[in-house]
């Protein structure tokens, strides 16, 4: 090539690059603050565009995300040495947990300043429950069973994280877990599809909106795609096998829920389904995301899913996994470096397509455009604004209401709760009540201690003037000591009213935090047999990440209120509660088993052949325990109580294109206001294929002054009766149903009703 004609080439890729960055075709200069334009025409045609100026290395590169090395002298993250090289080189699409509007702008000033084609780098971290403000853990705020305030925490965090210069959050978390030893349980919403779906739609407006430019906002990533919640014997990264059905009835709806909710990109799982890893699944990612729900964002493998398809075992080596990963529709690597540095060759001799490697730049880039990175690379981000936004009154006092939502009372004997100005002296016992860490839970993004209201020390400033909080460890959470059991009673004899704060610490659930006993760790039940032993009124508070099996505590504890890991507000939120300033609402988002034998155990499992009967000893049931829960799906105990009467219905036939009205009358038959979570579950009775013996299906969170009555009503319609028939089709069927009205997934009040063609 000629002098002039390098000249010449170079000339028109800088003017090409011109036009994609600053969509100026046909445009006249716009005013400052003017919104460039941003419809879907516009966006293809600049990626377009933009692709054709691009060379195999920098495609690949778009497709390739590194993760930062941590700065142990100056506590910060930032790329290695080769990893920036790689950025000069065009080779880096995407970087993770690069944190702070510093570390991520000095990064995107060589990506638009340094590199050839200049195309802005997308910031991923997980903030999963908040950013610097932490919430309660996901499966915590589902017991609130309230998705606006889910999609109000996600906002709030969603403002912090875009302050310190990140782009993009991977959650939420939507995997339906129906087994409560696998750590990531606390990640999602629990074991219901519909309630899951809610809480995954409302994140996703949440964090990222409907306007992936907006600079305040994230853009979210649904995971794992999919049934990642599943894996055998509840042990992280395992084999998920089940049926099409149940994957498509009880797993897949959060994901679909989250996708017409407008999420931006999807992560696929570590895990296989029926001996394909979803990593490498094309009907996973391809026929069922992309043509059947019409997805058109891009999906992120999860850390190195791609290399390990290897380990699987359905690829012989690196190259051939990321020929899988690719081909099934896996657009962005994370962490293997597969695409970039192994499928050059691939491309060379064929083995893959540049039409795939095309169209996964394509969707990567989509979404570079429609964030608006190519007009605002830092997309505000400083350190001014982040000092602004960063932990405000307004974050804490929603961090408060969230974690106090989030409480479950389990168990009220007496009424011993909530405390009042009578009790004169209180024992808080129990190695979680002073931590300032384990409150984070896990995934805390970057939540500090210090920011931390222990469980001790909101009991002692929210206890009344006149009542003396004393505070005595007693053991720790996962040891063998019993050193201080003896001293904890002995104390406990002199005080009117014992609290115990139990539980997990927070590196107990979690990504790789499976536990095959789910019981109080250590030596805290025989505190708490020590405690209980003294006669005094014994309050157990529960920390943890995860349903636990505690059927002593349940039978012997005066009450059981569950915290879940609660957030920064922990001690506040839980003063709050147990001094009755706040009358606790929250139900549980999964089932609490009585035996980890028991497990799994969900509500809405089959009836078989054989139901569990007394009467007769063979059918479905245990020879030690009984096969009910200690604590069902949607159980949850208030200060006041609730009566539900007048179920009706608005007919008894339903016909294929109508909808149904339940309506129940609730009443508050107590003392205090309270709110109450009504619960509505169906039943079909004769399917082509078994159904559950019930699902839910609607929701109503209402409030009640004392002897305060309302009416609640439900609509039913025929895609609420749907479910994948035998020919795997998904449709309603002709028939009887029920349905049943209540506080919990036990309801007893119920009406029937025929579904007619």
């Amino acid at each position: 090539m000629t002098q002039m004609s390098q000249t010449f080439r170079a000339a028109s890729i800088a003017f090409a690059i011109l036009l994609v960055s600053s969509a100026a075709w046909g445009q006249k200069s716009r005013p400052a603050g003017q919104p460039l334009p941003s419809g879907p025409a516009d966006v293809e045609n600049r990626v377009d565009s933009l692709l054709r100026l691009m060379t195999i290395e920098e495609k690949l590169g778009q497709l390739n995300q590194l993760s930062s090395v941590w700065d142990t002298v100056l506590h910060r993250s930032n790329a290695s040495a080769s990893g920036m090289q790689m950025l000069r080189e065009g080779r880096v699409g995407s970087f993770l947990n690069i944190v702070g509007s510093e570390a991520t702008a000095s990064l995107q000033r060589i990506a638009v300043n340094e590199t050839r084609l200049k195309i802005p780098l997308l910031f991923g971290l997980d903030v999963i429950h908040g950013y610097r403000t932490i919430y309660p853990i996901p499966l915590g705020e589902a017991a609130s069973w309230d998705p606006e305030l889910a999609e109000e925490t996600a906002r709030m965090a969603a403002g912090e994280a875009a302050a310190a210069g990140i782009h993009w959050t991977f959650a939420p978390m939507v995997d339906i877990a129906r087994d409560p030893r696998w750590g990531r349980i606390a990640e999602g919403s629990g074991e219901d599809p519909f309630l899951g779906s809610a809480f995954a739609a409302a994140r996703v407006r949440g964090f990222q909106g409907h306007l992936l430019d907006s600079k305040s906002l994230l853009l979210a990533t649904a995971k794992h795609f999919a049934a990642y919640g599943g894996p055998e014997g509840g042990r992280d990264y395992n084999t998920v096998d089940m049926s099409e059905r149940t994957l498509r009835e009880m797993y897949l709806p959060p994901y679909r829920a989250a996708v017409r909710a407008g999420v931006g990109t999807l992560m696929s799982s570590f895990n296989e389904i029926g001996g394909v890893p979803s990593s490498a699944s094309r009907h996973l990612l391809t026929d069922i995301l992309r043509k059947e729900w019409q997805f058109d964002g891009f999906v992120v493998s999860d850390w190195n899913s791609v290399g390990e398809v290897e380990t699987h075992g359905i690829a012989s080596d690196r190259t051939s996994a990321g020929i899988l990963g690719l081909t099934a529709g896996v657009d962005m690597d994370m962490m293997s470096l597969i695409y970039v540095d192994e499928l050059r060759s691939a491309l060379k001799d064929g083995r893959l397509k540049m039409a795939v490697v095309d169209e996964a730049v394509r969707r990567v880039l989509r979404i570079k455009f429609r964030m608006g990175l190519f007009e605002d690379p830092f997309r505000g981000a400083s350190t001014v604004r982040e000092r602004a936004v960063m932990m405000t009154q307004e974050h804490r006092a929603l961090a408060r209401r969230a974690a106090s939502e989030s409480f479950v009372l389990l168990k009220n004997e007496n009424g011993v709760l909530p405390l009042t100005e009578s009790t004169r002296s209180i024992l808080v016992v129990g190695p979680l009540a002073e931590s300032k860490d384990d409150p984070l839970g896990t995934w805390s993004a970057r939540g500090e201690a210090a920011d931390v209201v222990s469980i001790i020390e909101g009991l002692r400033r929210g206890a009344p003037s006149k009542t003396k909080v004393t505070y005595v460890r007693g053991c720790g959470v996962d040891d063998t000591v019993r050193s201080g059991i003896a001293e904890a009673a002995r104390v406990a004899a002199a005080a009117d009213v014992v609290i115990a704060v139990l539980g997990e610490a927070r590196s107990m659930s979690g990504e790789a935090a499976s536990r095959s006993e789910i019981g109080l760790p250590g030596v805290q039940e025989e505190l708490l047999r020590a405690l209980v032993a003294t006669g005094k009124k014994t309050v157990v508070l529960l920390m943890n990440g995860r349903p636990l099996v505690i059927p002593w505590t349940a039978e012997h504890a005066s009450a059981i209120l569950e915290l879940w890991h609660p957030g920064v507000e922990a001690g506040h939120a839980a003063a709050d509660v147990v001094f009755g300033r706040i009358n606790p609402s929250g139900k549980l988002p999964a089932t609490f088993p009585r035996s980890v034998g028991q497990v799994p155990l969900y509500y809405n499992h089959k009836i078989s052949g054989r139901p569990a009967s007394e009467a007769n000893s063979f059918t479905s049931k245990y020879l030690d325990v009984a096969w009910t829960p200690q604590f069902p799906f949607g159980f949850g105990l208030s200060y006041t109580s609730f009566a539900y009467s007048e179920l009706t219905l608005s007919a008894t036939v339903m016909r294929w294109s109508d909808s149904l009205v339940v309506g129940v009358k609730v009443r508050n038959t107590g003392k205090r206001r309270g709110e109450e979570v009504v619960q509505l579950y169906v039943r079909d009775h004769v399917g082509s294929v078994t159904r559950p013996v019930r699902e839910l299906k609607g929701f109503r969170k209402i409030a009640l002054d004392p002897g305060e009555s309302k009416r609640v009503t439900f609509n039913i319609g025929r895609d609420d009766l749907a479910f994948w028939n035998g020919l795997m089709e998904h449709t309603a069927e002709p028939g009887q149903f029920s349905v049943y009205v209540g506080t919990n997934s036990h309801a007893e009040l119920s009406a029937e009703f025929q579904l007619e063609e």
